[in-house]
């Protein structure tokens, strides 16, 4: 179970990745992490940098696949965000995007993609 878990979680941030670069991204980092934090993708557009948090799933039965991500995840990606932004000394407009793919059976993947999905102290 935690394989296949671990599976659709790796095919959802591959369909991501080639998804924001058909969209014009350039991929900085893939799986970034700081402490008990990863940052799925980490992109920047244009003088954006934009930090992607990637959820898949199989079905819908328990919601759709951004509705799993809580504030106490959120407040993770937060914190490993600000420590990437120290690190590569990163003083300019940032964004938190949420990128949904989903596997359903016998279905094309959809993938959909949140700009400003969640906002530092909100």
């Amino acid at each position: 179970m935690e394989n296949t878990k671990k599976h659709l979680g790796q095919r959802g941030e591959a369909m991501a990745t080639e998804y924001l670069i058909s969209k014009g991204y350039t991929i900085l980092e893939k799986n970034w992490r700081f402490r008990r934090a990863e940052i799925d993708i980490i992109c920047q557009l244009e003088q954006i940098l934009i930090f992607v948090e990637v959820k898949s799933r199989s079905y819908t039965f328990y919601g759709e696949p951004e509705e799993s991500i809580s504030a106490y995840k959120e407040n993770l990606i937060i914190d490993a965000a600000s420590q990437y932004m120290i690190q590569h000394q990163y003083e300019s407009e940032i964004r938190f995007d949420i990128i949904s793919v989903l596997f359903e059976k016998n279905k094309e993947p959809q993938i959909r993609h949140y700009e400003d999905a969640f906002f530092p102290g909100l």
